[in-house]
C-alpha cells in the first residue's frame, strides 16, 4: 500500500533515475513522465472512441471516463484507479486497453466527494496536503459501497451498444483498486468473470470480509500481480492468496514481480517499463476469455 515503506522505495527508484521527487513531480505535470512509457501506452493501437459519462448509483452521480473501439461491440472492463484517483495517467492505460479490444469504463471511485480529477498526477498525493485531502475520500469507500458502485457500473455497462453482453465483464485495479476488484467480482458474479489485481494493497487482512475470503462468492479468474517491496512487507500473503483460491476453486495466476509498488502506473515515481509491460500481457491473456 501506499506508506512510507513504498515512500521510500519510490525515492530510491528516482535516485536510480537521477530524479527526486520535485523533479519528478514537475515532470508529471507536464506530461513528460508519460511520453516514455511502453507496455500499456503503446499497446493495440485500434482506433478508439472516448467521453466522459455520468452514471447514477444508489449513493449519487459516479462521473467516469468511457473508452472503447471505434466500431462493433466488445467485453467491458470496470477499471478501478490508484489511490490519486481518475486521471491523465489512467486515461492512457484505458485508451490501451480499448485498443486491445475492450469497452473500458474508468471510474472516479471519489464521486461521493468531488468530480475528477481529484489529482493531476501521483506526486499530488505524496504531498501532506494531498494525503489529507483524500483521507476523507477514502473513508467512504468501505466494502458495502463498493459493492453498489461494481454492480451499477456493470449495469451501465451491460445498457451499452459498444459491450458484448454474450461475453463477461472484466475488472482491474491498482493500489486501493486491487481489493476492489475482488469485491466487485463478488458482488457481481453473474457478469464479472475475471478480475486483475495490480500491486494491490489490502487484499489478505484479518477482517470476516477480508478480499481474499471473498474468492468463493466469485464465478472469476485472477490475476494477483504483487509487488517486491509489498511480498517483503507481507510474505504470507501470497500463499494466503493460493490457499483460498483453490480452497474456492477458482483460477488464479499469484506472482511476486521483480518491481515495487507502483510499478505499473506510468505516473508513479516506481513505474517500470518492462514489469508494466509483462503485467499487461498477463492481464491481457486474462481476459481473453471472456
Amino acid at each position: 500500500m501506499c506508506d512510507e515503506f513504498t515512500a521510500r522505495a519510490e525515492d530510491a527508484n528516482l535516485a536510480r533515475r537521477g530524479l527526486n521527487r520535485r523533479q519528478f513531480a514537475a515532470m508529471s505535470a507536464a506530461g513528460i513522465a508519460l511520453v516514455s512509457c511502453s507496455g500499456p501506452v503503446k499497446a493495440g493501437g485500434g482506433e478508439v472512441d472516448e467521453k466522459m459519462i455520468s452514471i447514477t448509483t444508489a449513493d449519487g452521480v459516479c462521473d467516469a471516463f468511457f473508452v472503447h473501439p471505434a466500431k462493433g461491440s466488445h467485453p467491458g472492463i470496470i477499471m478501478w484507479p490508484d489511490i490519486a484517483g481518475l486521471r491523465e495517467a489512467f486515461k492512457v492505460m484505458a485508451r490501451g486497453l480499448a485498443a486491445e479490444g475492450y469497452a473500458v469504463l474508468l471510474v472516479n471511485q471519489y464521486y461521493r466527494s468531488a468530480p475528477a480529477p481529484i489529482m493531476q498526477s501521483f506526486s499530488e498525493y505524496r504531498t501532506p496536503e494531498g494525503q489529507a485531502k483524500v483521507q476523507p475520500m477514502r473513508a467512504l469507500l468501505d466494502p458495502a459501497a463498493i459493492g453498489r458502485d461494481a454492480a451499477a457500473f456493470a449495469a451501465f455497462l451491460d445498457t451499452q451498444q459498444e459491450v458484448d453482453k454474450k461475453r463477461g465483464i472484466g475488472s482491474n485495479g491498482y493500489c486501493m483498486g486491487g481489493p476492489f476488484t475482488v469485491r466487485s467480482a463478488a458482488a457481481v458474479p453473474v457478469r464479472i468473470k475475471a478480475a486483475a489485481s495490480l500491486h494491490g494493497a489490502g487484499l489478505v487482512t484479518d477482517a470476516p470480509d477480508s478480499p481474499y475470503r471473498l474468492l468463493g462468492k466469485t464465478q472469476a479468474r485472477f490475476l494477483f500481480a504483487i509487488a517486491r517491496n509489498d511480498d517483503a512487507s507481507q510474505p504470507e500473503q501470497k500463499s494466503e492468496l493460493r490457499k483460498a483460491a483453490d480452497a474456492a476453486h477458482r483460477p488464479a495466476e499469484i506472482e511476486v514481480y521483480p518491481a515495487d509498488h507502483g510499478w505499473c502506473v506510468p505516473d508513479s515515481p516506481t513505474y517500470d517499463p518492462d514489469a508494466a509491460d509483462k503485467a499487461w500481457k498477463s492481464m491481457i491473456a486474462l481476459f481473453t476469455d471472456l
